[in-house]
């Protein structure tokens, strides 16, 4: 028989389970046994929350990597390749790997049903266990509480922010989606959260368990100068310590200074020329992820940014606030059904000064009709298009060299922008 393909082994795993999401960790934690899974490396550390969660785990990856230690990172989605998702020293996973990787979790699953993201997830902790790691990074898929990755005790329990998303699954208020997360801390082990205004179940669960909990505004913050920024925090003995005049970066610094003092909490070398490079050389595709693309002869500025709920258009709209282009800027937009588009659209309306909208490649887009309508209501200047190409196409048609074109709204929409990048450089 020829053996599955990576995309054989995705075609299947989306068939597999009667539902895409199913929460819950009995499932995972029997075929984790069958597997024989324990821990994936010495290390491990587990990151939860509404936004800044890929580009938190990206920071905390190169600052130990920067100590010449072997990491490994999980995360989720990924915009073109599954392989994305599992990380070794900064690589990718193989097809091959990923194939055998899915093999010995089918194998060991028996008569057990398992959604997509369990199987992927067991997948990712069997090539771990066989990588030799110091250290696994591992990103929640949703919530945490129930969420796969929370098989594994982390060492440290990470949350970046907490808002209201996937209410459908957490709850719509802050304090049920703050429950929901603190469920990744563990019994006398740290807590991190980066989140100013900190829910009480996160105060609760921490002091339920005796889990130290270290708070952004308390324990650790950052301050933002003129042209640069400045970290102060501690040790795990408590002992303070800071960084100062660090240059700006590309990422959002708060998650930058949260992934600082998660590795402050660690038992390693604190040298800070070694971790400013290790922060300045850390990108995330996708996240305020700036390309230039040549255009019928001229080139064209684009920004790719994946926010797609309103606490991630306020943080945009920030950035985009601090660095206006030097001619108009213009949006390709689209997003999901299931989104606040009132909240994503409010903060970025008076920084975008025309609008390309499309639908998105799922059945759960918006339909770009409303999208159209909503931008039509409040007076912005907007055109709908069949698709993210055809928008981003017309928009570099209606730019000229100073204008800037903000492709958001989705890990979709940015996904199609990303392949069609691929298509225009050839």
């Amino acid at each position: 028989m020829t053996p599955r393909t990576l995309a054989d082994w995705l075609s299947y795993l989306e068939q597999l389970h009667p539902t895409a999401i199913d929460m819950g960790l009995d499932r995972s934690r029997e075929v984790a046994g069958r597997l024989g899974l324990g821990r994936p490396a010495p290390r491990v550390v587990t990151v939860t929350g509404t936004n800044g969660k890929g580009s938190t785990c990206a920071f905390l990856a190169a600052l130990l990597g920067e100590q010449g230690l072997r990491v490994g990172v999980y995360s989720s989605p990924h915009l073109l390749r599954y392989n994305e998702r599992v990380l070794i020293e900064g690589v990718e996973a193989s097809d091959e790997a990923l194939c055998e990787a899915f093999a010995a979790v089918e194998a060991a699953r028996g008569e057990t049903s398992l959604t997509y993201f369990e199987m992927g997830t067991l997948a990712a902790f069997w090539l771990f266990e066989r990588a030799g790691l110091d250290a696994v990074v591992l990103e929640v898929g949703l919530g945490g509480r129930l969420d796969a990755v929370n098989l594994l005790d982390a060492d440290i329990a990470v949350v970046t922010s907490i808002a209201v998303d996937h209410a459908d699954w957490l709850g719509d208020t802050r304090e049920s989606i703050a429950f929901e997360k603190a469920g990744i801390f563990r019994a006398g082990r740290p807590a991190v959260c980066g989140d100013l205004e900190p829910p009480a179940p996160i105060m609760e669960q921490a002091r339920s368990l005796g889990a130290p909990l270290v708070l952004r505004g308390r324990d650790f913050d950052l301050a933002l100068g003129e042209g640069d920024w400045h970290w102060r925090g501690r040790n795990a003995a408590g002992e303070a310590l800071s960084l100062h005049h660090l240059p700006q970066l590309d990422l959002p610094m708060e998650n930058a200074a949260l992934a600082l003092q998660v590795y402050a909490l660690m038992d390693l070398p604190w040298l800070p020329e070694q971790l400013i490079a290790a922060l300045q050389r850390t990108r995330v595709t996708g996240r305020l992820d700036r390309r230039v693309v040549q255009w019928r002869g001229e080139a064209r500025h684009l920004l790719l940014d994946v926010g797609h709920n309103p606490h991630a258009a306020q943080y945009l709209a920030g950035r985009l606030r601090a660095a206006p282009p030097k001619g108009v800027r213009r949006a390709v937009f689209g997003l999901l059904a299931d989104k606040d588009l009132d909240g994503v659209l409010e903060p970025v309306l008076g920084l975008v000064q025309d609008w390309a909208v499309a639908p998105l490649p799922t059945g759960r887009s918006r339909p770009a009709q409303e999208l159209e309508a909503a931008l039509r209501a409040r007076g912005a200047s907007v055109s709908r298009h069949a698709n993210i190409a055809a928008a981003l196409e017309a928009q570099c048609n209606e730019a000229s060299a100073g204008d800037e074109i903000l492709v958001f709204g989705s890990f979709y929409s940015v996904a199609d922008a990303l392949e069609w990048l691929v298509r225009a450089a050839r």
